[in-house]
């Protein structure tokens, strides 16, 4: 893994930003794996700003959600299609054929995660994937226990996930308990992997999920298999960090630069 520690969540999502746009000047065409919350919120606005500049261009570029909840059609205001349409797309030159998420109302949710894996297979799997950090270690929806080889599929979602995600709806039972995600085994199939988390209360997790145990009951420390991941972090997720001298010691540009 690669540790990029930033003064401030400004800069740290400002490094994630860049990372993306890097890389679709590098490669237009490249198939992005797409994340949604409350983190990806200031990523999508700094890539807006940056396509408004004629920075960067997603007109070649293919896009995978990596996750949408079960029973909620596109046009509901909590589904990830609207939350993408509204944060991302709408702004931007991405070809709406190419932009791709879970149907969440498919009639047979089995089969619909199937199908959306083999459309990600079909494209050459996950070019960049961009990732947030749950509190409980999940990445994508893959909660505490899931495989570390898992594809597509149904998950049901934890107390703790619902209750963080309760906030976007009116009330908070209309939460749905079951969603679809890409599973581990397929983020892990990506060429290069983005993960960002910044606050203080992200401290512990980060530090289990990059120094602790490779274990399911933190999925994201599945990441420390993958041969390019560049964790994206401010001061404050960075707190718990055992090795933090060592992670900028190999970066040090990154402390220095960012006043």
């Amino acid at each position: 893994m690669k540790i990029l520690i930033h003064q401030t969540k400004a800069l740290a999502t400002d490094c994630a930003a860049s990372l993306i746009a890097a890389r679709l000047n590098r490669q237009p065409d490249t198939v992005l794996g797409l994340a949604t919350g409350g983190t990806m919120e200031m990523v999508y606005a700094n890539l807006i700003a940056r396509h408004r500049a004629g920075e960067v261009s997603f007109a070649q570029a293919t896009s995978f959600n990596l996750d949408e909840y079960v029973g909620l059609p596109e046009t509901h205001p909590c589904s990830y299609w609207h939350y993408m349409r509204e944060k991302l797309f709408d702004h931007v030159d991405i070809d709406p054929g190419r932009a791709f998420l879970p149907h969440g109302d498919a009639p047979d949710a089995e089969a619909e995660a199937e199908r959306y894996e083999a459309a990600i297979a079909r494209a050459g799997d996950i070019g960049l994937q961009l990732l947030g950090l749950g509190l409980n270690g999940h990445i994508g929806f893959n909660e505490p226990t899931s495989s570390l080889s898992s594809l597509t599929r149904i998950k049901t979602l934890t107390r703790s996930t619902r209750e963080a995600n309760a906030r976007y709806f009116d009330d908070p039972q209309d939460v749905p308990r079951l969603a679809i995600t890409m599973g581990i085994g397929t983020i892990l199939r990506a060429q290069e992997v983005v993960l960002l988390a910044y606050g203080a209360e992200k401290a512990d997790v980060v530090a289990r999920m990059i120094e602790g145990p490779v274990a399911a009951a933190c999925p994201a420390s599945a990441l420390q298999m993958h041969r390019k991941v560049t964790v994206v972090l401010d001061e404050a997720a960075a707190g718990a960090l055992e090795l933090r001298d060592y992670y900028e010691q190999v970066h040090p540009r990154v402390g220095e630069t960012s006043s």
